[in-house]
């Protein structure tokens, strides 16, 4: 394999990973969802549906935001009824935010809106050659550069 395949992976994560990419996607899978559900504070809801409860500081180091990013999107939230806070039982004095289910809903509702838009989006690939692109894709993050050591 050469850098070139290294090279073009590369810049097709760089435009991906782009905060700009993220929030227009983000915007897409929120509109209509509330007041509280927008580009940002959706991945505060998609992170607590992927780890469970976590404290605001574990979440922030999760979804790449810091402590107080997460307090201010997390308020906005609960509010909404869409999170709750609980306490830690491993800590009294720690707080964990959690899902209530009217936000597990709302993020069940913005996967699929997510999977109807690549479903779209691989309409005109041969079917086997979207099933490979799915089996590699996953395949490299989980044992690529993203892989959790």
């Amino acid at each position: 394999m050469t850098d070139d395949v290294g090279h073009e992976i590369a810049d097709a994560l760089g435009t991906l990973l782009r905060r700009g990419t993220r929030a227009q996607l983000y915007a897409r899978l929120t509109d209509g969802l509330g007041e509280a559900v927008d580009e940002t504070t959706y991945p505060v809801l998609s992170g607590l549906a992927r780890t469970g409860p976590r404290s605001a500081a574990d979440l922030a180091g999760e979804i790449g935001l810091d402590r107080s990013g997460v307090t201010r999107r997390a308020t906005r939230l609960e509010e909404a009824s869409l999170l709750r806070r609980e306490p830690d039982p491993d800590d009294r004095r720690a707080t964990l935010l959690a899902l209530t289910e009217t936000g597990h809903r709302t993020v069940r509702t913005t996967r699929q809106r997510l999977a109807t838009l690549i479903e779209a989006s691989l309409v005109s690939w041969p079917p086997e050659e979207a099933q490979s692109f799915a089996r590699q894709l996953h395949r490299f993050v989980t044992t690529g550069p993203f892989a959790s050591k």
